[in-house]
């Protein structure tokens, strides 16, 4: 195994560890981790530099509320505020309600949910700061919670209800954040794409003092037809300097 792909595996070992010690790792798990496959202490300031980026923090947990932006705060006033109407349980009903949910009462399995929700809103706050707003990750482990409730006849104990839940939630948290990591690489190269065959095209119409063809940019750059036109596409045909572009 080559150093890249043993440096990858590290270091996903050590988030998904982290994670499992509710989002803490210390600087020794680290440099243990990382001294297996030969990194010094000295050489770990950008894997610390990661794990915070990803709301890890060293020693101590972080503080999810400085990751907020003003739209999180404002939905997550307004989310706090409906939950906190939701009737208060004791340690007893909820193991009565996760016990019933298990054998597959519905109403058990609705009441399972709200329990679960101010939960749900925790464990997203500990997802902010990674390119998608709080609304959309409690929206995505509210949704993973009402897929869960279906599947705990495979459980024994009521408390394994919330770790499994609150587990398929992270999941599905993580998941819409790297799902949103890939569009946003994917909108990114486009861009890049279009930027860069405008750029060109603007070079060769100031140098001609006039609007240019799709054949005429082919022929003064590397630049396939394809290539010329999904830029052109892409924009809405807005690209000033060819012939034929909307004004």
């Amino acid at each position: 195994m080559n150093q890249e792909v043993l440096f990858a595996k590290t270091l996903e070992e050590v988030k998904s560890l982290a994670i499992e010690q509710n989002r803490v790792i210390s600087k020794e798990q680290v440099e243990e981790a990382f001294g297996r496959i030969g990194m010094k202490p000295e050489e770990l300031t950008p894997i610390y530099e990661y794990l915070k980026q990803k709301k890890i923090g060293m020693g101590t947990p972080v503080d999810p509320d400085e990751y907020l932006t003003g739209e999180d705060v404002s939905f997550l006033s307004e989310y706090m505020s409906q939950i906190s109407l939701l009737p208060v349980t004791s340690q007893g009903e909820r193991e009565a309600y996760f016990l019933s949910a298990m054998a597959g009462e519905k109403s058990a399995k609705a009441k399972t949910i709200e329990i679960l929700l101010p939960d749900i809103m925790d464990v997203a706050k500990l997802y902010t700061g990674q390119g998608v707003l709080l609304e959309d990750l409690i929206g995505e482990g509210n949704v993973a919670l009402a897929t869960g409730v279906e599947m705990l006849g495979c459980l024994e104990k009521a408390d394994e209800v919330p770790a499994m839940l609150i587990k398929m939630a992270m999941d599905a948290m993580e998941e819409l954040i790297r799902e949103t990591e890939e569009e946003n690489k994917a909108d990114r190269k486009i861009a890049d794409k279009v930027n860069e065959v405008l750029t060109e095209a603007k070079k060769l119409a100031e140098t001609l003092n006039r609007k240019i063809t799709v054949e005429e940019l082919m022929e003064e750059t590397s630049f396939s037809e394809k290539k010329i036109r999904d830029a052109i596409r892409i924009s809405g045909n807005k690209i000033e300097y060819f012939e034929g572009a909307d004004e």
